[in-house]
């Protein structure tokens, strides 16, 4: 089963808790630092365009990559009422592409978890390093390895007038792969033949990796980027042990230097 394919239709919907303008707010405070006040930046793993638009409103040329064709559509939608010029791609963060360097790069929401293997994290900072402006910044955030033990194996629900979800979660401590199983209903405009109303029932499976800042570390050492500071996401202070989300802030460091 692809991931956020059926979800897409009601991601926004259930994700409407997430702060997103918090999160905008420290992006934007992080690149100011780094004397990043405009020009182009790339967001990756971009989903419905809800950074995306964030960063645009901030005064940023914005480009979102995307694997999923669904999570775009929205984006686009998006776009297309807000009115920002946004450059969509549908496009794998381990070979994207772009037409030349942009002076950030930024990935929120744990979507540098979903590549499982140290060599697509290696792959996908390699091309970021290559698209950075000489001296840019790299921001992501990354769901540590603790978070998923924490979670183990559980069922979280949750039940809204239009849609519902049922989250069936597995932690792997061997592979530090985490699954969850998605089961989504979403309310049909069409009623039953006796007066019901119906439902659509979907279903996907999405799978992350969990990571330690000192592999972080050494996948973007690996990579050619330099290491500049991480955090924890949710607090903004120094990482701990029980951080469950980290925040890691890299610089682009000469591209000569990757093979």
């Amino acid at each position: 089963m692809d991931a956020y394919t059926s979800f897409a239709a009601v991601y926004d919907q259930f994700m409407d808790e997430t702060p997103y303008d918090m999160w905008c707010e420290n992006i934007v405070r992080e690149l100011y630092a780094q004397e990043i006040k405009d020009g182009l930046v790339l967001e990756l793993g971009c989903g419905t365009g809800s950074m995306t638009q964030r960063l645009a409103a901030k005064g940023y040329d914005m480009i979102g990559v995307d694997l999923s064709d669904e999570m775009l559509n929205l984006a686009s939608a998006k776009k297309n009422v807000s009115g920002y010029d946004i450059l969509y791609l549908n496009q794998d963060m381990r070979a994207f592409e772009l037409y030349g360097t942009v002076r950030a790069v930024v990935s929120v929401c744990d979507s540098i978890n979903y590549l499982l293997e140290e060599e697509d994290i290696i792959a996908c900072f390699r091309l970021v390093n290559n698209y950075l402006d000489p001296g840019g910044i790299f921001m992501f955030d990354f769901n540590t390895k603790y978070k998923y033990e924490t979670i183990g194996e559980a069922t979280i629900a949750e039940n809204r007038e239009d849609c519902s979800f049922i989250w069936e979660n597995f932690y792997d401590d061997e592979s530090c792969i985490n699954a969850y199983e998605l089961t989504i209903f979403v309310r049909n405009d069409e009623v039953s033949e006796n007066g019901q109303e119906l439902f659509l029932r979907f279903s996907e499976e999405h799978l992350q990796r969990g990571y330690t800042l000192e592999e972080m570390k050494k996948m973007l050492k690996a990579s050619g980027l330099e290491f500049v500071k991480a955090y924890d996401a949710d607090t903004l202070l120094d990482v701990t042990d029980v951080s469950e989300r980290i925040y890691c802030i890299a610089r682009e460091k000469g591209k000569g230097a990757v093979k």
